[in-house]
């Protein structure tokens, strides 16, 4: 039954989740490789009507699986084709991820721990840039939170909340949809662990419909791949395993990293609430250990402690797998942050109870020295963007134009925010009478660095770096016919294929036989590229005319006259050449 304390709960968060996730999603150009990738998928499934193999560039795309690109079908066809369409399914998840953690948390204790454990989900870096990004995971960690708290609450239910066992296997299947085995495989080991470790297996085998659930899952998950497998064969068996077992094998496109990579990502993208991580590790442990030598106090429930022990074997057994993986990014271990947040909700809100809680203190000092790390790394940003921009110019050839020491890009607001953010949680956190300001603090911060990067920094991102070449294929795009060629040279970005709306060559440096290949053929070429790559390019291209140039990257053509559009998607429209 909600409450009207529920009712103002849920508001408050959605007007939150509405500022942070939705407020400019489609203001910035899409980021390359992967915003690029999916973004023309979902694009390419609407023009063709193929809903059932994922193409980019017209070519089939096994990388991943379709649930994804039917989302961002969809929006497309609500919202038109355009950047905020293509992250609105992102957003969307993001948010009902927060409702439902909310919802969860309050219900299995109070409203207090939910609002805690909502805002902690949502105010951390990872959640935010991942719900506001044109990528697989949003939706794949709202659909393993939804498995994994609903295979708690089947379990531990009684009468019709029982039902909510079959929310794990539909979960479960959806997650699959979403990203491949990861959507089960993540459950999966939460489940097994702590069924091992509350020694409920035979529980789960009588009142878990593991049967009728695999049933389920299987009828779900399984026609798609099905359907895949029958169309394109060994070729798709090939690809998809490559993805999926060869990435957990070995590193692929360099993303190995160290063994140790995942405890920095999880300390810094679960800022601020991970300084209160370890201590609510220890705590759920030793409760844990005095409950089974029949410590533990006899008011709360079985159920209530143990859903700290559950998230617990989450996270832990999650970050376990993500780490003997041999390709590791970033945003792979996104799914353990619902468990981290439960777990330090339930912690903070225990010392808000017992002022003199063992390792609050410390708790907040490495909260503190968190946010004074990250402090130090933005006031770097400018020396350290002046070290590699002889690097960046390659890639980037208007990088040079950007000065990230001016006041609205932003670096050195967000470290006097910090600044000012760790002073106050030191204020408030180190006073057992002031303790409760800490979260707002600590929050708040987090949430004022969010508003200057969204507002700020990646407005100058985007006009320098991103959207350049953005614009031009956007207008290669307007003025090429079906028939007609497009080549993308050098800095070949997946994203133009997006604004251009077509097939385009890719031709790395080094591979410029291609170009000349291309040009041979009659009709209309077009050509896009970074200046710094026009003195290599062979003699056949000297028929191109130079038409339109935008920070640092041209727009070649076989004919001198082209319409320009008014504008593209997000940016004003491209100049002349020299103008």
């Amino acid at each position: 039954m909600f409450t009207r304390k529920h009712v103002l709960n849920l508001s408050v968060l959605l007007l939150l989740s509405g500022l942070f996730l939705f407020v400019g999603l489609g203001s910035m150009g899409l980021t390359d490789r992967d915003e690029g990738r999916n973004a023309e998928a979902g694009r390419e499934m609407l023009e063709t009507g193929d809903w059932v193999t994922p193409t980019f560039n017209y070519e089939p795309r096994f990388y991943k699986p379709a649930l994804v690109y039917w989302l961002m079908s969809g929006s497309y066809h609500l919202f038109g084709v355009n950047e905020f369409a293509a992250r609105f399914p992102s957003a969307l998840f993001g948010t009902a991820l927060i409702l439902i953690q909310y919802c969860f948390l309050a219900g299995w204790r109070d409203e207090r721990i939910g609002l805690f454990g909502a805002l902690m989900l949502l105010l951390n870096i990872e959640i935010i840039g991942l719900s506001r990004m044109a990528l697989t995971d949003s939706v794949l960690v709202f659909f393993t939170t939804v498995a994994q708290l609903g295979f708690l609450a089947g379990l531990h239910g009684q009468g019709r909340a029982r039902h909510w066992i079959w929310t794990f296997y539909v979960g479960m299947a959806l997650a699959t949809l979403a990203k491949g085995p990861v959507g089960f495989i993540v459950p999966l080991i939460t489940m097994s662990l702590y069924l091992s470790a509350t020694k409920r297996w035979r529980q789960y085998w009588q009142e878990g419909v593991p049967l009728l659930g695999t049933v389920l899952f299987v009828a779900c998950a399984l026609p798609w791949y099905g359907t895949m497998f029958s169309i394109h064969g060994s070729s798709y068996v090939a690809i998809a395993k490559a993805q999926t077992v060869g990435r957990f094998l070995s590193p692929m496109e360099g993303h190995g990293f160290g063994l140790l990579f995942y405890v920095p990502v999880l300390l810094l993208g679960f800022f601020p609430w991970s300084g209160l991580l370890p201590m609510a590790l220890y705590h759920t442990f030793r409760t844990w250990r005095a409950a089974r030598r029949g410590l533990f106090p006899a008011s709360p429930s079985v159920a209530s402690y143990e859903l700290e022990l559950y998230a617990a074997l989450w996270l832990i057994g999650g970050f376990m797998f993500f780490t003997i993986s041999s390709t590791r990014l970033q945003h792979y271990i996104a799914p353990l942050f619902p468990a981290a947040a439960i777990l330090t909700a339930i912690y903070w809100e225990r010392g808000l109870i017992e002022p003199a809680l063992k390792g609050l203190r410390a708790s907040i000092h490495l909260m503190i020295g968190l946010g004074l790390l990250l402090a130090l790394g933005f006031s770097a940003v400018p020396w350290i963007y002046s070290r590699f921009l002889g690097k960046m110019l390659k890639e980037f050839p208007a990088a040079a134009l950007l000065d990230p020491s001016a006041p609205e890009a932003g670096p050195y607001a967000a470290a006097m925010v910090l600044l000012v953010g760790m002073a106050l949680v030191a204020y408030f956190g180190l006073s057992e009478e002031r303790r409760a300001g800490a979260f707002w603090a600590a929050g708040g911060s987090l949430a004022l660095v969010g508003l200057i990067a969204i507002q700020l920094t990646f407005p100058m991102l985007n006009r320098y770096f991103i959207a350049p070449p953005q614009e031009l294929a956007y207008a290669a795009g307007v003025n090429l016919r079906r028939e007609d060629r497009f080549i993308v040279y050098g800095s070949t970005r997946p994203s133009t294929v997006f604004y251009a709306k077509r097939k385009a060559i890719f031709v790395p440096s080094g591979e410029e036989d291609k170009i000349t290949t291309t040009l041979a053929q009659p009709g209309v070429t077009m050509m896009l590229l970074p200046e710094t790559y026009a003195s290599k390019l062979p003699a056949e291209a000297g028929q191109l005319v130079p038409i339109l140039k935008r920070y640092g990257f041209l727009l070649l053509s076989n004919q001198s006259m082209v319409t320009i559009p008014e504008g593209s998607p997000n940016t004003p429209a491209p100049r002349p050449l020299g103008h």
